[in-house]
């Protein structure tokens, strides 16, 4: 038989259970029209745009790729979209954009370093150590000048040369005035001092690296380390 604490209890419950319920559903307008508010109105679009890692790329160029839409919420912006685009941009190697809330778009950029050029009418070429070619302009100082037939990013021993210069110790890229490129197997380094490394092609890549400095203290003006287990000066 059910008592008066009985009935009282269970009314009790009955009630609590109400009123969560009440609160979820109200918790759950509030959280909706919140995001309505921030989906759909300038509440929370974008007022500050942050670039990083510019040096040879205009801000404004970064800008432009970005197209932002002016009033556009942040959670509507395609962060992937943006940063292909601004990856267009033919001196930009990597570009990351990222939602920082409540207002701010942050572009981190990287940007493409020459490690050779190539002549031609049209001017000097640059290409990055991914054998990309990416601008006609003057080349920085201290960026070596390509010598080979038919130069190009598709062009074999173009590719050859650039995977030399990756390979090279520090202190020999620094003196690298031109590369001569013949073809993939017969690449030669003319230093600025007028010194020659005959350095073959891109086999046996550590073990020229280990042997080419040393060999480099005695006298000479050529140096072939093309077979670094029979290395020659002359």
């Amino acid at each position: 038989m059910r008592t008066t604490g009985d009935w009282f209890e269970q009314w009790a419950r009955r009630g609590r259970s109400g009123r969560f319920r009440l609160w979820s559903l109200l918790a759950v307008c509030v959280l909706t029209v919140l995001a309505v508010l921030a989906w759909f109105t300038p509440v929370l679009s974008v007022s500050t745009v942050q670039i990083d890692g510019l040096v040879a790329v205009s801000e404004q160029q970064v800008r432009a790729k970005l197209e932002i839409p002016s009033g556009r919420s942040m959670l509507r912006i395609d962060t992937d979209a943006m940063a292909r685009r601004v990856a267009s941009i033919p001196k930009v190697r990597t570009a990351r954009v990222q939602r920082v809330f409540p207002s701010t778009v942050k572009v981190t950029v990287v940007e493409r370093t020459p490690v050779l050029f190539w002549d031609s009418p049209q001017g000097a070429h640059l290409m990055d150590a991914e054998s990309v070619e990416f601008a006609i302009e003057d080349p920085p100082i201290g960026v070596p000048e390509l010598r080979t037939e038919h130069p190009g990013g598709a062009d074999p021993v173009t590719r050859a040369a650039v995977a030399v210069l990756s390979v090279l110790p520090a202190d020999l890229t620094t003196q690298v005035d031109k590369v001569v490129a013949r073809s993939i197997s017969d690449i030669s380094l003319n230093l600025s001092d007028g010194r020659t490394v005959l350095w073959g092609g891109i086999n046996d890549a550590e073990r020229k690296a280990a042997v080419v400095m040393p060999l480099l203290t005695r006298d000479g003006t050529v140096f072939d380390v093309s077979s670094p287990n029979l290395v020659t000066v002359k």
